[in-house]
């Protein structure tokens, strides 16, 4: 491989033909017309080049023998770009032919030797790709010529020099190693079967008893969980050591102290990674008052203290124990991973194809120019002697139409309704039929109508005088300073950006996008308790009535200590309590009120409303939010999403709308980490504890309603201190609801439930 890379300059001296041999030895091939990686195209001292690695295809102009210019060209367009001083070739297939006249040879003497009922089509393709390699033509299959073009098998131990051999779980690494040639047999007898291979060309890769018998030619570590009688080859020495891992700290000092105790009565040294400054000086003060040994040690420690709880910053994703190294590490059980993204800039269609993958035969498709069809499969069309890939799409009255697969941009994926009580809804177009472009000018007409609406609305809100909040009170800063866990630096940004927006005179129109779990609601909570503060009120409006307990909770949570009425209108509240609420909104005693659908009613009357607030924006409807800005001109709207629909993105990306971006992760926020075993109640059963013993509380989703209470009492046989609650689809809205309370409260351990989970609640201390 190294040695076939080699560079080009302008100026350089060489002739086509060479280049063209060259080339052809590094797995280019030969085409009228270059369209991807891979390929050139030579047309008198012109030759178009696609090299491996490059964005764009390459044209060389040469003059005689000697290149005269490089430049890049645009593959579709086949303009020209900027001009290069120089390229570097690198092959563009891993199977490269030394000679390939020597290897059309070896082609034909073995097509001579095959025997066998599949003898004669193994015989054609041989023979016919020992032709192309004679013209100069790489053959498209080059895979299976493997043992010819490297007669000696090589692994990847073969390309590494003086080392070291690790091989964690030698049992394992057999398994999945004989495994591997078990299911490689069957597929070469497969291929044998289809006349695709033949004797000589299936042995390529060394197999799981060469693998083996590498170790020793190696010097070789074996990492084993358990010692084991019998080893692969003989074992010089066997050195036994002991560590336990350890569920992550929950914050709760007292489980620090049960876990710490023993290992300082034993003089065994003691580290603590306790996550963040603040939280590292707010341990030591309270190991000093229980008067026990601690060092705060700054930055990273030369030493450890032995005997001493060495508190540090950061964290780790798991506690260890050393128990012969008498080493205790505790993990404060919050992983401090920064994960400082980028906006995505999404220039393609939403709809439109990323590969062939996507599309299935049958699927309806539709083509900018020719409107909706059925996409029919890809089919091999033979042109000007040229075989290209085609999309086949089937149109009304059977006409058919051929889309290069090179033109797959003018292809999207048709959106609406398919089925209708069986029978088919979507009207398939004609080719030629005027149609498709009355629709799309329907369409457009109608896109413009809602177009104007919207900008006549937003240009009214801009001229209609809003209300301007006054700059923070000292109130503001001690609930901003409440706030248990540290800002990341966009959620500062944001609410800077925001709280900006409020002091203006002028009504605020703020998208808020962010991750699930990046801290849209605590930026939200600001802006509202800054509304607060001027004595107007806030409306904090939710697509279903989990989210508005969940919000509900957020703000009693977060405001409780200051001088704020907040309630919750939804269907959790009985009608009289309704009318008690609407009521107050009215008179202005509430400060805050969470809801869904029911905020937007006409009986809905606010004394004061000074900000709305929006969550899940892309769950209401088109109607519904201008109806609701409509209704409320001059107050401020903050709108919450984690996936704005496109016409919202597409306001906020035109300046129509405020856009204020939370790119960041939290510095406590975990990977998630999936495994998938066989069913094993021992591991359940340990899983959920590691989950309760540090606070937290497990989902067992079990999606069989008619069984859901025997897999409830069964856990209970597990966990018989543990509470243990059920949730599906059938219950009532108040039992449901009573269920949901008792979750976010934290009175259920584990909830025993269905997919029923889905439907958006965020709790955020079910972990498991």
């Amino acid at each position: 491989l190294k040695s076939r890379i080699f560079r080009l300059s302008s100026g350089q001296e060489i002739s086509v033909d060479e280049l063209r041999r060259r080339l052809v030895k590094c797995g280019y091939s030969a085409s009228e017309m270059v369209e991807g990686p891979g390929q050139f195209s030579l047309r008198g001292g012109i030759l178009d080049l696609f090299p491996a690695d490059r964005e764009n295809p390459v044209r060389i102009e040469f003059w005689g023998d000697e290149i005269d210019t490089i430049a890049e060209f645009d593959v579709i367009s086949q303009r020209r770009a900027d001009n290069l001083k120089e390229i570097d070739v690198s092959p563009v297939s891993e199977i490269l032919f030394d000679d390939p006249e020597e290897t059309a040879n070896r082609l034909e003497a073995l097509a001579k030797s095959t025997r066998g009922k599949n003898s004669p089509k193994v015989r054609e393709a041989l023979n016919g790709d020992a032709a192309l390699l004679r013209a100069g033509i790489s053959p498209g299959c080059c895979d299976r010529y493997l043992p010819v073009a490297y007669p000696e098998k090589a692994a990847l131990l073969d390309y590494c020099g003086d080392r070291f051999l690790f091989v964690c779980e030698t049992g394992g690494v057999r398994e999945r190693a004989l495994n591997a040639e078990k299911l490689l047999n069957e597929e070469l007898r497969e291929l044998f079967l289809d006349g695709v291979l033949c004797k000589g060309l299936d042995d390529f890769s060394i197999t799981a008893q060469e693998l083996m018998d590498g170790y020793s030619v190696h010097d070789t570590v074996f990492f084993d969980n358990f010692a084991r009688g019998s080893f692969d080859v003989p074992v010089r020495d066997l050195v036994t050591f002991l560590i336990n891992q350890l569920s992550p700290w929950d914050g709760s000092y007292q489980i620090l102290l049960e876990d710490i105790h023993p290992a300082l009565q034993k003089k065994s040294t003691v580290l603590v990674f306790a996550g963040t400054e603040k939280a590292a000086a707010g341990l030591m003060e309270e190991l000093a008052d229980d008067e026990l040994p601690a060092i705060l040690c700054k930055g990273t420690p030369s030493a450890l203290q032995k005997g001493y709880i060495n508190v540090l910053t950061g964290s780790l994703s798991y506690g260890l124990d050393f128990p012969g190294e008498k080493l205790l590490i505790v993990s404060y059980g919050r992983y401090a991973k920064s994960t400082r993204g980028s906006i995505k800039k999404y220039k393609k269609n939403a709809n439109s194809f990323n590969s062939l993958e996507e599309l299935h035969k049958g699927d309806y498709i539709v083509h900018a120019t020719n409107g909706i069809g059925i996409f029919d499969g890809i089919e091999k069309v033979q042109m000007e002697g040229l075989t290209k890939d085609y999309l086949k799409i089937r149109y009304a009255k059977g006409d058919i139409l051929y889309v290069p697969v090179t033109k797959l941009e003018l292809v999207s994926k048709y959106v609406g309704p398919h089925e209708e009580d069986g029978a088919r809804t979507v009207k398939i177009n004609r080719l030629g039929s005027p149609d498709w472009e009355k629709t799309k000018t329907r369409v457009r007409g109608a896109v413009k109508d809602i177009a104007e609406q919207l900008i006549r609305l937003y240009a009214e809100r801009q001229r209609t005088p809003g209300y301007a909040f006054s700059p923070d009170i000292d109130m503001q800063s001690d609930f901003e300073r409440r706030f248990e866990f540290d800002e990341t630096d966009d959620q500062l940004r944001c609410i800077d950006e925001i709280k900006n927006d409020m002091e203006k005179a002028v009504p605020m129109d703020r998208l808020l996008c962010g991750d699930v779990g990046f801290g849209k609601t605590e930026v939200a909570l600001r802006a509202a308790f800054k509304c607060i503060c001027d004595g107007k009120q806030v409306a904090f409006l939710v697509p279903t009535t989990i989210l508005a307990l969940q919000h509900y909770r957020t703000i009693l949570h977060r405001f409780e200590g200051f001088p704020v009425e907040a309630d919750m209108l939804c269907r959790f509240r009985s009608p009289k309590e309704q009318r008690e609420i609407v009521k107050k909104i009215k008179t202005g005693a509430l400060d805050v009120v969470t809801g869904t659908h029911r905020l937007i009613s006409k009986d809905i009357q606010f004394k004061d409303l000074g900000l709305l607030i929006v969550d899940e924006e892309q769950r209401f409807g088109v109607s519904q939010k201008e109806k609701l800005k409509e209704k409320f001109p001059a107050v401020d709207v903050l709108t919450l999403s984690a996936t704005p629909i496109p016409r919202t993105l597409n306001l906020a990306m035109t300046g129509i709308r405020d856009l204020s971006v939370i790119e960041e992760a939290p510095m406590d926020r975990y990977p998630v980490q999936t495994y998938v075993i066989e069913h094993d109640m021992g591991i359940i059963s340990q899983a959920i504890a590691k989950e309760l013993r540090r606070g937290g509380q497990v989902y067992y989703l079990h999606n069989k309603i008619e069984d859901i209470d025997e897999t409830a009492a069964k856990l209970h046989e597990f966990f018989p201190d543990a509470a243990i609650g059920i949730a599906h689809g059938r219950m009532n809205e108040e039992e449901l609801s009573d269920v949901w309370k008792k979750l976010t409260e934290g009175d259920i351990d584990i909830l025993v439930c269905t997919t029923i989970i889905e439907t958006g609640v965020d709790v955020p201390n079910v972990n498991t």
